[in-house]
């Protein structure tokens, strides 16, 4: 009996000492936890505290930047001031009060204070004024906006050399092709090597006045803004002159002063098929809307080759054979002579189109076509002898 009393013994103070250790356990775990959490609460009201003094700085500052102080108005001239005043321009807040509200709504919105919606306010009110005074007419001068340096305004000369077309020189001075053609009355892309051509400063058009022209007048005609006009050419200080060469910066050639423009012809019968076909509408043959033929087809291709060149053709001309009865109706040159970037037509069936891409010495031509001898949707080029090129119809 006594050594089991030793035994139950010796194991109640093993247990009071294994209560014992669990217990400091638990108070040095709690105490940690109670230390943590006393931290990150001081942690938390020195982040608040942070946040609140940083705001208020912010704030204070920018008061102090836009801060005028009151001025003494003498009574008897103050009685004298008029009523009212004449509008003044959008005042534009300074970069240090724009930097200052959009750092201190960042602040607030990030500690969630109860004032981070009116900072946002003011830093959104503030960009705005200072757009609104940015765009203000009375802060718009001609030499910032549409008075360029002399440079920029002179109209240049280039000799074109072996290679150059009007898409090249046009990317060579940052303009448009249409308005290398324009003012070089080109009807095509393709330039001579040698040739000198005149190189307008923007893009637009070259004008040469003449007697009993007005800006208005011309700035309807050519749907260009008159005061560019203006401003652009200095007339505000000569006005216009017969035979002065003028720059109408985005202005747009009317069709019938297009080069190469045919004056359309009253409706005519198809040539080929008059006993097939009525008179043909010439509106519906001049019009144009995109390249409305079967993609992969001859006509498709000729319709975007002849754009490429800038020699345009109708959107509704039908299949290839009605081409050169179309043609004749919308003012085109129809004939049995081949010349470069003329269409090439045949009829029979539903006919084919091709382009003349050059005409050699023994009179062969060399055309690029699409869809010849099941070749859909792939452009191809082949030389056709003198004897066959003078059978084929061709559209200039």
């Amino acid at each position: 009996m006594d050594g089991r009393r030793t035994i139950i013994s010796n194991n109640q103070q093993s247990m009071g000492s294994a209560h014992s250790t669990t217990a400091e356990l638990k108070q040095q775990v709690f105490a940690r936890y109670r230390g943590k959490s006393r931290r990150a609460k001081t942690a938390i009201k020195s982040t608040t505290i942070a946040a609140y003094t940083g705001v208020f700085l912010l704030v204070i500052s920018l008061v102090a930047i836009g801060y005028q102080p009151p001025q003494k108005v003498d009574a008897a001239n103050a009685a004298e001031a008029p009523v009212l005043s004449a509008p003044t321009a959008t005042p534009q807040p300074s970069v240090d009060q724009l930097v200052a509200t959009n750092i201190a709504a960042g602040i607030a919105e990030r500690a969630e204070l109860p004032v981070a919606t009116n900072i946002a306010n003011l830093s959104v009110s503030l960009s705005a004024e200072s757009q609104l005074a940015q765009s203000d007419l009375n802060v718009i001068s001609k030499p910032q906006i549409v008075q360029p340096g002399a440079s920029s305004r002179e109209i240049k000369q280039h000799t074109a050399k072996a290679g150059d077309t009007a898409v090249t020189i046009a990317g060579q001075y940052g303009l448009t092709p249409e308005t290398v053609k324009w003012a070089n009355n080109l009807t095509s892309d393709a330039i001579e090597a040698g040739r000198t051509l005149i190189i307008p400063p923007v893009d637009g058009i070259v004008y040469t006045v003449k007697a009993g022209d007005t800006v208005d007048s011309i700035a309807n005609k050519y749907r260009a803004d008159k005061a560019r006009i203006v401003a652009f050419n200095d007339l505000e200080l000569g006005g216009l002159t017969p035979d002065k060469k003028i720059v109408i910066p985005a202005g747009s050639l009317p069709e019938e002063e297009r080069p190469g423009y045919v004056a359309p012809r009253n409706a005519s019968r198809f040539g080929a098929y008059s006993g097939g076909y009525s008179t043909v509408n010439a509106q519906i043959a001049r019009a144009s809307a995109g390249n409305r033929y079967a993609f992969g087809n001859c006509t498709w291709y000729a319709y975007e080759r002849r754009q490429q060149l800038g020699r345009p053709v109708g959107s509704f001309w039908g299949n290839a054979a009605t081409w050169a009865g179309y043609a004749r109706a919308a003012g085109y040159n129809v004939n049995n002579t081949p010349a470069v970037g003329a269409v090439m037509q045949n009829g029979g069936g539903y006919g084919h189109v091709a382009i003349v891409e050059s005409v050699n010495a023994d009179g062969s031509i060399t055309i690029s076509e699409m869809n010849y001898a099941g070749n859909f949707n792939r452009v191809t080029s082949r030389t056709v002898s003198a004897g066959s090129a003078a059978g084929f119809t061709y559209i200039h």
